[in-house]
């Protein structure tokens, strides 16, 4: 199979480089799916910019989700045929018209999706699903804080915790994201400012904080992390103050960034009764049978689909990374394929 793919050695996004290569056949227990829509995720920027710890350190193709069709399958797979519309992880890769991939890393998109709305499912409603419940130990009824709310992971993170009953606050990073939020039921939407901390507190008012989904970093860790709850809990599933504009990184920032970085007391946490976890997704990629599970409970909330906020061309790949870097987008990322 004849395919396109972009390739880049890590360090600035004027690196990226599109080429032709060809595909084999799949391998055993491999489906061949021809690409046709990628969605982006922050792990992208980093891996790019040579900042993300997992990536490759050579020259590489970036991309975690995509969907598209099976056009060929490998020995032994007996759970999908070809032609089935699929969306599927990989442990980078994505950026690409055709992926050899493990049957177990894709399913099936719903009958009613378009292949970008299934690009926008699985890293971001995975990233949610797994800080809520099987690290934040979320409870119906209970009350969250969820940073950057209108982003691909917030509005999936909201979706399941009003699924719960739960109050949910959100934070935005300007005012324009407020509709959005409160169109999908978040409770209270507050733009991330000088006067977050009596904000967040007008904002909870009577009601204890049980857990924060942390996608932002710095203050905004900071501050709701001294409102928690005794026994809850401050998920990390990213840092977006690291990002900026741009090809390369801004070097002085990051490092502004990381110096002013909250400290914890690990011998305070005793007297706090609060937990803290951090997780990326390519830690679920290592265990791949978590995933099952996770999508039979979220068909049984009955979510609404994936909010896609902006879609790019293939060749526009550039111009969407560096939208994607601005945190002007609101919902998911997606780049379609021919």
């Amino acid at each position: 199979m004849q395919i396109k793919r972009y390739t880049v050695q890590p360090g600035s996004l004027k690196n990226l480089q599109l080429i032709d290569d060809t595909l084999p056949p799949p391998g055993p227990g491999e489906v061949q799916v021809a690409v046709k829509a990628v969605g982006l995720n922050f792990a992208d920027v980093f891996a790019i910019w040579g900042f993300y710890k997992a990536a490759p350190k050579e020259t590489f193709t970036p991309g975690l989700e995509y969907a598209g069709e099976i056009t060929a399958l490998g020995e032994g797979v007996v759970n999908f045929k070809v032609g089935d519309r699929v969306m599927g992880v990989t442990r980078f890769g994505g950026y690409t018209t055709g992926i050899n991939i493990h049957s177990d890393y894709i399913v099936p998109i719903p009958a009613d999706w378009s292949y970008a709305t299934g690009a926008a499912f699985l890293v971001q409603t995975l990233t949610a699903y797994y800080g809520l419940f099987n690290l934040g130990a979320l409870q119906d009824g209970q009350t969250v804080l969820i940073h950057s709310i209108a982003g691909g992971v917030g509005l999936q993170g909201l979706k399941i915790c009003k699924a719960k009953g739960c109050f949910v606050v959100g934070t935005v990073g300007n005012a324009g994201k407020i509709e959005l939020a409160k169109a999908n039921g978040c409770d209270r939407v507050l733009v991330r400012g000088k006067n977050f901390e009596q904000e967040l507190r007008d904002a909870l008012g009577d009601r204890q904080l049980d857990l924060v989904i942390d996608t932002v970093g710095g203050r905004y860790f900071s501050i709701p992390w001294k409102m928690l709850a005794p026994m809850g809990r401050l998920i990390v599933v990213g840092a977006s103050r690291y990002a900026s504009v741009g090809n390369r990184p801004n070097l002085f920032r990051m490092l502004w960034h990381f110096l002013t970085r909250p400290k914890i007391d690990p011998q305070a946490l005793p007297e706090l009764n609060r937990g803290l976890f951090g997780f990326n997704l390519i830690y679920l990629y290592d265990r791949i049978d978590l995933m099952p599970p996770m999508l039979d409970d979220l068909q049984s909330m009955q979510l609404t689909p994936p909010h896609v906020g902006h879609t790019f061309s293939f060749a526009q790949i550039r111009e969407a990374i560096l939208l994607f870097q601005s945190g002007k987008t609101q919902g998911k990322v997606v780049v379609e394929v021919g």
